[in-house]
């Protein structure tokens, strides 16, 4: 289990806050996080502390950034 693994909601979010993204729906015990010029919201449960790393790994994806950068930004 590797860092991604214990990656906990405010953690998450305040990642999420620092890359200019802002809440923009919660429903059914989930959160939807967006930007302009983003194609598709991050989402993640919000019942589900930490998140797992899958989760996480998706939303790198969809965010466009690499694993490095995530914790470069988590550290700080």
């Amino acid at each position: 289990m590797g860092i991604l693994s214990n990656v906990s909601i405010a953690q998450f979010r305040a990642i999420l806050s620092a890359l200019g993204l802002v809440c923009v729906r919660t429903k059914g015990g989930h959160e939807a996080w967006s930007k302009d010029g983003m194609t598709r919201p991050v989402i993640f449960q919000t019942h589900v502390d930490p998140i797992p790393e899958f989760i996480i790994r998706s939303n790198l994806r969809t965010l466009g950034i690499s694993r490095e950068e995530f914790i470069r930004l988590l550290n700080s």
